[in-house]
C-alpha cells in the first residue's frame, strides 16, 4: 500500500507543471515607445492564446530600457527600435542570444492637423522662425533624424529634444510644435497628427531586434512571447501598425 501511495505522490508531481514551463505565469517586456500600440495588441493576443499568462510592459526610449536592463531591472524580454540599443545589452551579457530583427521603420515628418505652419520638407527644421521637435541622438528616432539631415544637407533647429518618439509626437499632437521627425508608424496611429513624406526616409531604415533577457525571471513564456511575435499572427499585427517586415 505505501508503494502504490508513493507511486500516486509521484505521478501526480509529474504531472503538475510550473506555469513557466507552459507558456503561462507573468513576464515583463521592455519594448520601445514606437510599439506601444502594436505591441499592446500582441500582449492581449498571446494572453489569450496561452491562459494563465500575464504580459506587462515597460515602454520607453530604447535607451533608457537598455540601461535599465543592465542596472539589473527585473525584464524577460526586450524589443528595442535599433541594433545599438540591443548591442549595450548584448555587450554586458544582460542578452546572450542572438537578437532577431522582427520589424522595421523609416521616419515621416509630423505636423499638427492640417499643417498650420505650411510644412513642405526637411528644410523647414533649419528655419529659426519654427517650432521644431526631434528626438534626443541617443534614442533611436534621434539617431535616425541625425542621418537623414545629414543625407538631406540640413542643419536642424529644434527647439525641443525629447526622450523617446511618442514625447516628441505629443507635441505635435497638442499644437506645441510646428513639426517633429518621427516613426511613420507612430503618424498612422495618431489622429491628430498629418504625415509628410521625403525622399531621404528611404536611406535610413531602423531595425527592431527583440531577445530573451538573460536573467529573465519566467524564460520559458518570454521564449513563447518572442515565438508569438515573429509568427504570422505577429507580423500581421505590425503590418497593420506599418510596420515593414525585415
Amino acid at each position: 500500500m505505501r508503494r502504490v501511495l508513493a507511486l500516486a505522490l509521484l505521478l501526480a508531481g509529474c504531472g503538475a507543471t510550473p506555469a513557466a514551463t507552459t507558456g503561462g505565469g507573468e513576464i515583463t517586456v521592455f519594448a520601445a515607445a514606437s510599439l506601444t500600440g502594436s505591441f499592446t495588441e500582441l500582449g492581449e493576443r498571446f494572453e489569450a492564446a496561452h491562459p494563465g499568462a500575464k504580459v506587462r510592459f515597460n515602454f520607453a526610449g530604447s535607451s533608457a530600457l537598455a540601461q535599465q536592463i543592465n542596472q539589473g531591472a527585473p525584464a524577460d524580454v526586450f524589443a528595442s527600435a535599433a541594433p545599438a540599443n540591443m548591442k549595450q545589452v548584448t555587450d554586458t551579457g544582460a542578452v546572450t542570444e542572438t537578437p532577431v530583427t522582427f520589424a522595421r521603420n523609416t521616419l515621416q515628418i509630423a505636423v499638427p492637423k492640417g499643417n498650420p505652419a505650411g510644412i513642405t520638407g526637411l528644410g523647414d527644421f533649419a528655419k529659426a522662425d519654427l517650432k521644431i521637435a526631434l528626438c534626443a541622438e541617443q534614442v533611436p528616432c534621434g539617431a535616425a533624424a541625425k542621418k537623414v539631415f545629414e543625407a538631406a544637407n540640413v542643419t536642424a533647429a529644434p527647439d525641443t529634444l525629447e526622450q523617446d518618439v511618442k514625447a516628441a509626437l505629443t507635441k505635435v499632437a497638442l499644437g506645441e510644435v510646428d513639426a517633429a521627425l518621427v516613426y511613420r508608424t507612430d503618424v498612422r496611429a495618431n489622429d491628430k497628427v498629418d504625415g509628410l513624406d521625403f525622399a531621404e526616409a528611404g536611406q535610413v531604415v531602423n531595425d527592431y531586434p527583440i531577445a530573451t533577457v538573460a536573467k529573465a525571471p519566467n524564460p520559458a513564456t518570454a521564449r513563447a512571447f518572442v515565438g508569438f511575435v515573429l509568427s504570422a499572427e505577429g507580423r500581421e499585427v505590425l503590418t497593420a501598425a506599418g510596420f515593414a517586415a525585415p
